[in-house]
């Protein structure tokens, strides 16, 4: 094909989003002849599409140069603009700086005013942010809206919304805040933005849900993600986060399943993207689900690739250790992640582990201290799930400090708002904890009706840690701490029969055990056959939940 007709076929392509197509067609056109500055724009576009960020700075610094040459520096600007903000996505802030820096001096010279000094303003916002300048981030971006309007800026007007929007929600003003980001959302579902600024405020928009737990308005706008994203199969960029964000959601539902297999594949995007920092959040999600489900060992390796990617394992690698019976290890370090962590709403999402940990470990003047601070974070964000985690985890406290009465009243109510939000999990934790405070009133019928509902979540959940802490509970016993020391003789269980017990705990299927153990699988499914016959049991989770009580695992 000629030169025109791959330029011609990369400029349709781009017009309906089939990335990898505009991208190839694009890329053959300017190794023939160089591209002129609009074409070398859509060669970035859809190099930023499929995942080749390096590409797209490169495509700008080609299209700035060129429209400098051409006598067009707002048009540079505007390049320059969009290849800081994509370092800066990837934290690569020193490049970043150096490209908004560009586009700074080049507004400077005009004599005019022009929508470039909105794009200006906006590399400053997004500095403010990351700083925790929260007020100044607001004010600095409704400069930039007044700018947007004036020219009629679409684009800059959908970015100066968001980030005064994202603002907002940070500082506590939370209404005001999703308004702005509503509306900011208009445009983004009505197709009227450019395709990377399209995607960047999805994202935006569903992070500043999440930081103030926002559930509902999560799932509403992930849903539109998706949507959004099937529709272009080749796009790389946006969708490793999409897929984190249906992660979430799909554990937070009890489909926990399908939360791993979600996660994994956003791992697999990333790694397109070549993002690790952004990967961090694909292994982490799976680390969660493992150790709930008392895969000890999945969970540690997973915690350790987030590790890995940049990203930060806590409060999850804190509460394994815990779930590993190191509680030492648990404390320390939990106390240093919350010693080092100022921000708000940061705080919050560490304080439900700390009181977690704290309880286990008997300090529940620690466990108090913690648990009022995260009260208090939640009068300031009382329009999403913050609160009813609150709540939650105070009647946790109560409980375990012997006000069993106001304890119950706190564990109900959170019960409710857990059921609302279609939370399987959680709702079932709170459910062990109220029937634990039924038994202590002895109101002995409801306690059973309360342990009994929430051991059958856990056990369709795969959950076997909290089937034993209900199990435990039912016997009238203090849940047990998992040290992970295997006694002798169990339940007339072999040592064989143990061994394999251990390994059905840890998440292994027949195969992997039979490996292990150097047996065939047909062995293994005798051995199974018998431990369930031998503990009176049907399932693999009630199993794994009788290994957890005895500290076979």
């Amino acid at each position: 094909m000629s030169v025109a007709g791959d330029l011609e076929r990369g400029r349709a392509a781009c017009a309906v989003r089939a990335w990898a197509d505009a991208y190839k067609a694009l890329d053959l056109a300017d190794h023939v002849t160089p591209l002129g500055a609009e074409d070398l724009e859509l060669l970035a576009t859809s190099a930023h599409m499929t995942g080749r960020h390096e590409d797209m700075v490169s495509g700008l610094e080609r299209a700035y140069g060129s429209y400098l040459e051409d006598g067009r520096p707002l048009r540079a600007v505007r390049c320059a603009f969009w290849a800081g903000a994509d370092l800066a996505f990837r934290r690569e802030m020193g490049r970043a700086a150096g490209w908004f820096g560009r586009a700074q001096r080049l507004v400077e010279a005009e004599e005019v005013a022009c929508a470039e000094e909105g794009y200006v303003l906006m590399s400053a916002v997004m500095a403010q942010r990351a700083g925790g300048d929260y007020a100044g981030a607001y004010a600095t971006a409704d400069r930039a809206v007044v700018i947007a309007e004036r020219f009629g800026d679409t684009d800059l007007l959908a970015l100066s919304l968001e980030e005064k929007g994202h603002a907002c929600v940070r500082e506590g003003r939370v209404e005001v805040g999703l308004r702005l980001l509503d509306e900011a959302m208009v445009a983004v579902t009505a197709g009227e933005l450019s395709p990377v600024l399209t995607g960047v405020i999805y994202c935006e928009v569903i992070d500043a849900c999440r930081a103030v737990y926002e559930l509902r308005r999560a799932q509403e706008w992930t849903e539109a993600l998706t949507s959004w994203c099937q529709q272009q199969p080749d796009m790389v960029a946006f969708s490793g986060q999409c897929l984190v964000y249906r992660a979430e959601i799909m554990q937070l539902h009890g489909a926990w399943p399908e939360a791993l297999a979600e996660a994994g594949r956003a791992g697999e995007r990333f790694r397109q993207e070549r993002n690790d920092w952004a990967a961090a959040q694909s292994p982490y999600r799976q680390a969660e689900i493992h150790r709930l489900r008392g895969e000890l060992a999945a969970a540690e390796e997973a915690y350790r690739d987030a590790a890995r990617c940049g990203g930060d394992p806590q409060p999850g690698l804190a509460l394994l250790r815990l779930a590993q019976g190191d509680e030492s290890a648990a404390t320390g370090a939990i106390n240093r992640v919350i010693a080092e962590t100022t921000e708000p709403l940061r705080r919050a999402r560490l304080l439900p582990a700390c009181v977690e940990i704290m309880l286990a470990v008997g300090d529940t003047e620690a466990a108090r201290r913690a648990c009022d601070e995260l009260g208090a974070i939640a009068e300031s964000y009382p329009s999403g799930a913050l609160p009813v985690i609150a709540k939650d985890v105070r009647g946790r406290v109560e409980l375990a400090t012997g006000d069993v009465r106001s304890a119950l009243v706190a564990l109900r109510s959170a019960e409710q708002a857990w059921q609302e939000l279609e939370a399987p999990y959680e709702t079932a934790r709170t459910r062990m904890g109220m029937g634990a405070a039924c038994r202590a009133l002895g109101d002995d019928d409801t306690a059973a009706l309360e342990l009994e509902a929430a051991r059958a979540v856990f056990e369709r959940l795969g959950a076997a840690p909290d089937v034993a802490r209900v199990d435990s509970i039912t016997r009238g016993a203090a849940p047990e701490k998992f040290s992970g020391h295997a006694p002798g003789s169990i339940a007339g269980l072999t040592a064989r029969e143990q061994a394999v017990l251990r390994l059905v705990a840890a998440g292994k299927h027949n195969r992997e055990i039979a490996s292990a153990l150097v047996i065939s699988e047909h062995t293994v499914a005798r051995h199974i056959q018998n431990i369930f016959a031998k503990l009176d049991v049907s399932s693999r989770t009630a199993a794994s939940a009788f290994a957890y009580e005895h500290h076979l695992v």
